[in-house]
C-alpha cells in the first residue's frame, strides 16, 4: 500500500501488473507500506477488504485535545486519523514518539518525549526513532565495549605477519574519526605492490556476543546530516579498531602484486599487525598531487598510489564500468544545527585513488573467497530491469539517443560519454541511476553490474558494514551459516540508512530554504508528473510547481513525452527544460518545497548540440 498525501492510494499486487487506485473512503484505515488485501472495483481501481501485516506501530508527532481526550498527530500527514492516548496528559508543542496499542479503536501510548518543537535536534532524532533506530547501545553492549583491550595484545601480535616497518598512511576528510583503512604502495621489479590494511574488527567482535548481536541489528553506520549513528561503541570505532597514527593496530591486509598494466598479477590474504606512518587527509594529498611537497617523507607511496590510480581507471573504464558522477548536496550547519550553506561535493583526485584501491581490494577478496569455495557474502548488482530500460529509452529518444541492449554497463557507459559536459547530462545520468537495480548482498556471487565486476564484496568497512565483519569472519573461520538471513537483514538496514540520510538532508535543506521565500530562482525540470514537476536550483535542492497553479492552460501529463502539455495551446513543459520559479513555500514537516512558475525558457537547443 502506498499513500499518497493527499489521501489517496495504490496498491502494488505482489505477482506484478499495474498498481491498482485506491480512493480515500476505501482505504479502510490502510497506512502506507501496509500489506492488504482489495476487491478490485474494475481493472483500475479497488477497495481495501482486509489490512493483512501492518508497515510499522511506531509513529512520531505532536500532541493535541479534542474535548478532554488527549490525541496523537503523526508528523507523517499520509496518516488522517486521530490517535487517542487513554489517561495521557496533554503536553504542548512537544515532539513525542507513541507506540500503537489497539488499531480497532485506534489507541496509542507515549513511549518517549523527544523534546520541544524547533528545538535543536528533535527533528532528526524523531526521524531517527520513526525508522526504529535507538542512538544509545545497550547496557550489555556498552559492558562488553568497556572490557576491550586499550592497545593490541603482544600474545595476538606475535602470531601475525608483522607491516609495522611499512610506511602505511589512511587518507580520509578532516573530520572522519573511524578510520578503517591504510594503503601503501611502491613501485617494484616488474610493477607495483599495493597493501590495503583494514581494521580487524572481527578479532574483537566475536560471533553471538552481545557487540555482535547489535551490530547485526544495526547493519552499519548512519550519517544523518548532522550527526554519526554508529554500528560499533566509540570504544571500537573510535578506539582499538580505528587505524590511528602512531600505535599499533591489528588489521587484515590485502596485500597485492600488479604489472605495469595494473593488472593483479598475485596477492595474499592474511591478519597482521601495522603502526600507521601518518594520517592524511583528502586535502593534504591533493595538494601533494598539485606539486606542494609538504608530504616528502611520504612522496614514494602517494606518487605509485597515482599511477596505480590511473591504471585501475583505464582497466576499469575499458571493461565498461559506469561511472555516476553526480554531484552530492552538502548542507553545513552551525553549533546549534541551523543550516548555513548548501554546496555541492565532488569527488577529487584523493578520494578517488582511495576508491580505486578499496575496489581492487573488494574484488580481489570475492575471487579468492569464490575460488577457494569459502561460504561468504557479495556485494551484487544485478542486470537493470527491461521495463525501466524502455522507459530511459522513451526519454533518451527526446535527445536522439537509445540503448540497444541494456545487457552489458559499457552500453550506459557509452551513453553516459555522450552527454559528458552538455546540458542534458545532469538528467540523463539521473535518470540512468534509476533505471538500475539497487546493488544488495547475497551468499551468491552474481556479478557487479554497474562495476563491470564479475566479482565483488565489502571487505573495507567492517568498522561500519556488518558484511564486511562477515566476510572477515569467513577469511578467517570459514563455514559460516544463516547466510541468507544476513544477507537480507544487511540489505533492509542499508536501505533504512539511506531513507533516513535523505530525509535529514531533505529537512535541512527545505529549512535552509525559509530564508529565500518570496525569492526567484533559475532551475531545470527534473521529473514530470500528473500533478505538476519538480524543479531542481542550482544548489541541488529541489520543489514542486503544481500543475493546477499553471493558469494559462488545462495542462495533461503526457508519460511517454516526459512533458505536461497544455491540451488548449499545445504549450509543453519537459523534463530538461530551463524555467525560472517563486519560492512561494518551505513546509518543515513535509519536507517540501513549493515553487511557483515565472518564466519558462524551453531547453530546446540540447537536441541540436548532441
Amino acid at each position: 500500500m502506498s499513500v499518497n498525501l493527499k489521501g489517496f492510494g495504490f496498491v502494488s499486487p505482489e505477482n506484478g501488473g499495474s498498481d491498482v487506485f485506491i480512493a480515500p473512503e476505501n482505504l479502510r484505515g490502510a497506512l502506507n507500506g501496509d500489506k492488504v488485501k482489495i476487491k478490485l472495483l474494475d481493472n483500475r481501481e479497488g477497495k481495501i477488504i482486509e489490512i493483512l501485516e501492518r508497515a510499522k506501530d511506531i509513529f512520531i508527532g505532536t500532541l493535541a485535545k479534542l474535548g478532554k481526550k488527549t490525541v496523537f498527530t503523526p508528523d507523517d500527514k499520509r496518516i488522517t486519523q486521530k490517535i487517542i492516548l487513554p489517561n495521557q496528559k496533554y503536553l504542548p508543542n512537544t515532539k513525542v514518539v507513541v507506540k500503537i496499542t489497539s488499531w480497532e479503536p485506534t489507541r496509542g501510548e507515549i513511549i518517549e518525549i523527544l523534546g520541544k518543537e524547533n528545538a535543536p535536534g528533535v527533528e532528526i532524532r524523531g526521524i531517527l526513532r520513526s525508522h526504529g533506530v535507538e542512538e544509545d547501545f545497550p547496557p550489555e553492549v556498552l559492558a562488553e565495549a568497556a572490557k576491550i583491550e586499550l592497545s593490541p595484545d603482544k600474545n595476538e601480535i606475535s602470531k601475525r605477519i608483522d607491516r609495522r616497518k611499512l610506511k602505511i598512511v589512511t587518507i580520509d576528510g578532516e573530520d572522519a574519526k573511524d578510520l578503517d583503512d591504510g594503503v601503501f604502495a611502491a613501485e617494484i621489479d616488474g610493477g607495483f605492490f599495493l597493501g590495503v590494511y583494514i581494521a580487524d574488527v572481527s578479532h574483537y567482535v566475536k560471533r553471538n556476543s552481545a557487540l555482535d548481536r547489535e551490530a547485526f541489528e544495526r547493519g552499519t553506520s548512519i550519517y544523518p546530516v548532522d550527526r554519526v549513528v554508529p554500528m560499533l561503541p566509540k570504544e571500537l570505532s573510535n578506539g582499538i579498531c580505528s587505524l590511528n597514527a602512531g600505535v599499533d593496530r591489528l588489521a587484515m591486509a590485502c596485500e597485492m602484486k600488479l604489472n605495469f598494466s595494473g593488472k593483479v598479477v598475485d596477492y595474499s590474504i592474511f591478519p597482521t599487525v601495522i603502526h600507521v606512518f601518518r594520517r592524511l587527509s583528502y586535502t593534504q594529498v591533493n595538494k601533494f598531487l598539485e606539486g606542494d611537497r609538504e608530504l616528502a617523507d611520504c612522496a614514494e607511496n602517494l606518487n605509485a598510489l597515482k599511477k596505480i590510480h590511473s591504471l585501475r581507471k583505464k582497466i576499469r573504464f575499458e571493461r565498461g564500468a559506469i561511472d555516476f558522477n553526480l554531484p552530492e548536496m552538502k548542507i553545513l550547519l552551525n553549533e546549534s544545527g541551523k543550516p548555513i550553506e548548501i554546496t555541492k561535493r565532488i569527488q577529487t583526485v584523493a578520494e578517488s585513488i582511495i576508491e580505486e584501491c578499496m575496489l581492487l581490494a573488494n574484488e580481489t577478496v570475492a575471487e579468492h573467497t569464490l575460488k577457494n569455495k569459502i561460504p561468504s557474502l557479495y556485494r551484487v548488482h544485478e542486470l537493470p530491469n527491461s521495463e525501466k530500460v524502455l522507459t530511459l529509452n522513451n526519454l533518451l529518444a527526446h535527445f536522439s539517443l537509445h540503448i540497444s541492449k541494456a545487457s552489458e554497463p559499457r552500453d550506459f557507459q557509452k551513453i553516459l560519454a555522450k552527454v559528458k559536459g552538455l546540458p542534458s547530462e545532469k538528467i540523463i545520468t539521473s535518470y540512468s541511476l534509476r533505471t538500475m537495480q539497487q546493488a544488495r548482498y547475497s551468499p551468491e556471487n552474481l556479478g557487479h553490474f554497474g562495476l563491470a565486476a564479475k566479482f565483488y564484496t565489502h571487505f573495507t568497512s567492517p568498522i561500519r558494514r556488518y558484511p564486511d565483519l562477515i566476510v572477515h569472519r569467513a577469511l578467517r573461520e570459514g563455514n559460516l551459516k544463516n547466510l541468507e538471513e544476513k544477507a537480507r537483514q544487511s540489505s533492509e538496514r542499508e536501505r533504512r540508512a539511506i531513507e533516513i540520510e535523505r530525509e535529514t538532508l531533505d529537512l535541512k535543506a527545505v529549512e535552509y530554504m525559509q530564508r529565500f521565500i518570496g525569492q526567484n530562482f533559475d532551475g531545470v525540470i527534473e521529473s514530470v508528473t500528473n500533478f505538476g514537476f519538480f524543479v531542481e536550483l542550482d544548489n541541488g535542492v529541489d520543489g514542486l510547481v503544481r500543475a493546477a497553479e499553471l493558469k494559462d492552460d488545462y495542462y495533461a501529463f503526457v508519460e511517454r513525452e516526459f512533458a505536461l502539455i497544455g491540451q488548449s495551446t499545445g504549450k509543453s513543459y519537459h523534463i530538461g527544460d530551463n524555467v525560472r520559479v517563486k519560492l512561494i513555500s518551505a513546509n518543515i514537516k513535509l519536507r517540501q518545497l513549493t515553487f511557483e512558475l515565472v518564466s519558462d525558457v524551453a531547453n530546446r537547443d540540447l537536441i541540436a548540440k548532441i
